[in-house]
């Protein structure tokens, strides 16, 4: 299990793949991070100062399922994708365990707004389909 640090840096590092943080995407890593316990203004020291990324394609299934989603909607958050947040996000599901296509298979169910949410057995669904053999894996 990664630390809460750990996941919010996750997400930083995908906001920063364009240069910029967008005000939305500030706001979801926020809001992620007050839901997963963390006050605003450790979120907002990490947001200036994150974590590497770290080992990720150990975690369980339903960590990995659900840092997918928060990549995805964070990806979506400023309404603009732009082709290094794709492929940052392209890399980060492979080193989860999953093939590069699931970003895109997942960014068609996922909103901007976290408030909206697609059928959540329906998303696992998808993900799991895009899960490449623990034999064929690498870190």
């Amino acid at each position: 299990m990664l630390s809460t640090e750990d996941q919010i840096s996750i997400l930083v590092h995908l906001s920063k793949a364009d240069k910029v943080i967008a005000e939305e995407e500030y706001r979801l890593i926020i809001h992620v991070a007050e839901g997963l316990g963390m006050n605003s203004d450790d979120a907002a020291r990490i947001i200036n100062d994150p974590n590497p990324i770290p080992k990720l394609n150990d975690l369980p299934p339903d960590e990995k399922f659900e840092y997918l989603l928060n990549v995805v909607r964070l990806m979506k958050a400023d309404g603009k994708i732009h082709q290094k947040e794709v492929s940052f996000c392209e890399k980060l599901a492979f080193r989860l365990g999953y093939k590069p296509g699931v970003i895109s298979e997942l960014s068609a169910y996922i909103y901007r707004d976290p408030d909206i949410n697609t059928n959540r057995s329906y998303l696992r669904s998808i993900v799991d389909q895009h899960l490449i053999p623990m034999n064929e894996q690498k870190d």
